[in-house]
């Protein structure tokens, strides 16, 4: 790691020093933001290294890495350039600034700071950092080598980076490749790709690289370089915990996963749901579900879904019912209209067939109902009345005579504001919950909240529609 400070000449120095003079104190330093100061590029080559078109990374925060209120303190014109090689996952770093001193808050400690996110991924020296690009070249295909290879797959329509050493060409030869954690060489990797985790993925944190219950599954683009090889770059991955499930069965529960930023919006996030599903269904688990999902991919989750809960038999005749129920209209006018959630049945059947949990598929049932009404406008009021009751009992348990979640006001000592009990009330229990003098603000959030949630379905719904026209024509 390089570090370089920007020298001044004498006469800087003097007219520094006068300035210095008439000035009775200087001002307290007020630190300045990792994000202003910090810049990193993803590179594949020595060439991409001294590009200025190289990719930029736009970490999702970096002052957790830095201490008290994760500002840099005490430099004037710092500048931190960072590379990380998407070919071995190495970082080096250069930091160059015009003065350093203490102006009251310290001087922070740059290199550790770089050293708690890059660990042993960091090299010291620009020379050892580009040495890698050929000398760790296969380190990905020596790596994955123990790896089980689940799906092959031709991603037309790709066009690989242009100082990549690689041939251009219009298709991509993508494998999805599971590791077990426990083995030596996935837990090597992985923690190449640690720093990424932290940098890109919104509040995570390292898995447990000893424990055998964690799964990598890994997407592997193939292409052939200039020279004839066939050169393996890591371009996405999951990591995917396998809990036990009484008596006989196990349930995953997808808990990172991370696309590369120069290939993101190309479809590898969907591949790897379709990966992870197929495996679910083969290998008979319980169900899948997703840690805390992200909007983003949980609306790529709800549309992958969608579209396969529409080819599920077993389901369709619970849709048309509701459909049907809908059509019938006046829902909106009526005091306890119904959340047409689907049967019992229904649940059972996706969990088993499809291993969609509850949540997910209600979800997607709202979707499936949307679909159905074709066409909505005429009955969106109705609809509307639906997803109403239904946020309104998710948020608050107001859907009359069922289960919700209540608050209770008690007194206190301390900000009134602040104290309250959440209990959950039984079925048909009376609600007892006592409305402040912002019922009026409460409301405007729930139809905040239901407005999102019906713009959200209607955007799910035109994707998979466009989806299947595309697949009919695609086989006509």
């Amino acid at each position: 790691m390089g570090q370089k400070q920007n020298h001044h000449s004498d006469s800087d120095l003097s007219k520094e020093t006068k300035k210095r003079r008439r000035v009775a104190f200087s001002a307290v330093d007020s630190g300045v933001e990792p994000k202003d100061c910090i810049k990193i590029f993803l590179v594949s080559s020595k060439e991409e290294f001294h590009a200025p078109e190289s990719f930029v990374l736009d970490p999702v925060d970096l002052s957790i890495f830095f201490d008290d209120d994760g500002k840099i303190y005490g430099y004037e014109g710092l500048k931190i350039t960072i590379w990380v090689s998407s070919v071995s996952f190495h970082a080096y770093g250069e930091i160059t600034f015009q003065s350093s001193s203490d102006r009251g808050k310290g001087v922070t400690d740059l290199k550790s700071a770089l050293q708690r996110i890059f660990a042993e991924t960091l090299v010291e020296s620009k020379d050892e950092f580009l040495q890698t690009f050929s000398s760790d070249k296969d380190f990905v295909r020596t790596t994955i080598s123990s790896g089980e290879v689940l799906k092959h797959k031709v991603f037309s329509g790709y066009s690989g980076d242009s100082n990549n050493g690689l041939a251009n060409s219009a298709t991509s030869d993508i494998e999805a490749v599971r590791m077990v954690v426990g083995d030596i060489a996935a837990g090597h990797l992985y923690s190449r790709l640690i720093p990424l985790v932290f940098l890109l993925v919104d509040g995570s944190s390292p898995i447990d690289v000893t424990d055998p219950c964690w799964e990598l599954y890994l997407i592997i683009q193939k292409e052939t370089d200039l020279q004839g090889e066939v050169q393996y770059r890591l371009i996405g991955f999951t990591a995917v915990y396998r809990f036990y499930h009484y008596p006989d069965s196990s349930r995953l529960r997808l808990s990172q996963i991370l696309v590369l930023p120069p290939y993101q919006h190309k479809g590898y996030g969907r591949y790897i749901l379709e990966v992870l599903n197929e495996v679910a269904i083969s290998e008979n688990v319980f169900d899948f579900t997703i840690e805390e999902p992200l909007d983003h991919f949980q609306h790529i989750r709800t549309c992958v879904d969608t579209l396969r809960l529409l080819r599920f038999d077993p389901i369709q005749h619970s849709v048309k019912v509701a459909v049907s129920l809908l059509k019938q209209g006046k829902l909106s006018k009526k005091t306890n209209n119904p959340r047409l959630t689907p049967p019992s049945s229904a649940v059972e059947d996706v969990r088993k067939s499809l291993k969609i949990n509850k949540k997910q598929f209600f979800q997607c049932w709202e979707v499936l109902i949307y679909l159905g009404l074709n066409p909505s406008d005429k009955h969106m009021d109705d609809f509307v009345s639906i997803i109403s009751n239904r946020v309104k009992y998710d948020i608050i348990g107001k859907d009359s005579g069922t289960s919700g979640k209540q608050l209770i006001d008690v007194p206190s000592d301390f900000d009134p504001e602040t104290s309250f009990v959440m209990f959950r009330s039984e079925a048909n229990e009376s609600s007892t919950v006592q409305l402040d003098d912002n019922q009026t603000n409460q409301e405007e959030q729930l139809e905040k909240l239901v407005q999102e949630r019906v713009k959200e379905i209607q955007l799910i719904a035109e994707k998979v529609t466009l989806h299947l026209k595309s697949s009919d024509a695609s086989v006509n």
